[in-house]
């Protein structure tokens, strides 16, 4: 079973996105902040992320930034879930290495959709 790492400070928005991909047929599973996200790669890389921007410890861009840097970091297909909608952000995130990017609120058909478009559903 394809691995789906949900990655935020928000237990609400981890608890409905773990559902949405478990209902896509992913096993979840949940990192608070992109320090835990780090860890929880090294321990077994996941085939997509689903990645807040604004978190403590550290950010969604700096966890972007290492995970492309790791073994095998190149491999996750990253989609940024976040409240930031500038385009600089969504230049950032992509120049980091993401591969898509939805503005929250979210609902499941537009996750299908992310995950048809990246080829990983």
């Amino acid at each position: 079973m394809k691995k789906c790492l949900v990655v935020d400070d928000s237990k609400v928005i981890r608890m409905v996105a773990s559902k949405i991909v478990t209902e896509l047929g992913f096993d979840a599973i949940e990192a608070v902040d992109g320090v835990e996200a780090y860890n929880s790669c090294q321990d077994s890389m996941p085939d997509v992320i689903l990645l807040d921007w604004n978190m403590p410890n550290k950010n969604g861009l700096e966890f972007l930034r290492d995970l492309r840097n790791m073994p095998n970091g190149g491999n996750p297909i990253v989609i940024f879930v976040t409240t930031e909608n500038g385009v600089d952000h969504i230049q950032k995130a992509l120049e980091a290495g993401a591969n898509e990017y939805i503005m929250k609120p979210f609902d499941a058909d537009l996750i299908r959709m992310k995950f048809e478009q990246t080829g990983i559903l």
